[in-house]
Formats: C-alpha cells, structure tokens, sequence
C-alpha cells in the first residue's frame, strides 16, 4: 500500500464496521501484505470491525485468529491455510525452486 492509500486504509478501518476484502494481494508485494496484516490485527483488537475476505495469499490466509473457509461445492468448510493449495505449492516453491520449475513448466502430451 503506497503512503497515499495506506493513510486512506488506515483512517477508514478505525471506523467502526464489516469491511469485505476481495483479494487485495492482488495489488500488493508480500512487504506490503505484511503491513495489511498488521492492520488488521489492529482492526482486530480494537472489537469494532470485522473483515471478510476472499483470497489466495498464503501471508494473509496465515493471519493469527483467522477462521479460514474453503468454498466447495457442498458449500463453505473450515480449513487451515497449511492445507490449501496456494499454501502447498509456495511451500515446494520455496523448498525446491528449480525442481518446482521444472515440474510446473513440464509439457504434458494430450
């Protein structure tokens, strides 16, 4: 979040208030994922907001006290950020890059 809309962000979200996200990591490098979280763990303690959000950002799936749903087709089941897919395949990313870009980037014969 620029300086700009980090101060647009910060002033909205002392309000009172449900605030629905939908993927917000879709503008913002990991740092600046860190410092959302950061914001929302203040919107958390402060007991006046609650925050909605769809995404696919294992940073901000990990936010502490967050209560993580899958959508399915049988409808919404709990779930923990470490068993998403997002979250494996960051993982084997970061275990193995070349291995997993070799994986990933493999032709398959159809």
């Amino acid at each position: 979040m620029a300086r700009d809309s980090s101060a647009f962000f910060e002033e909205r979200c002392r309000r009172q208030g449900i605030y629905i996200l939908d993927e917000p990591e879709s503008a913002l490098s990991p740092s600046r994922q860190i410092e959302l979280l950061k914001m929302l763990r203040r919107m958390d303690q402060s007991g006046t907001a609650q925050v909605i959000m769809a995404t696919h950002s294992p940073l901000l799936m990990a936010c502490p006290g967050a209560r993580l749903f899958r959508i399915s087709r049988f409808g919404l089941d709990p779930t923990d950020f470490s068993d998403t897919d997002h979250f494996r395949m960051m993982r084997d990313f970061c275990t193995d890059p070349q291995s997993f870009m070799e994986e990933a980037l493999r032709e398959t014969d159809e």
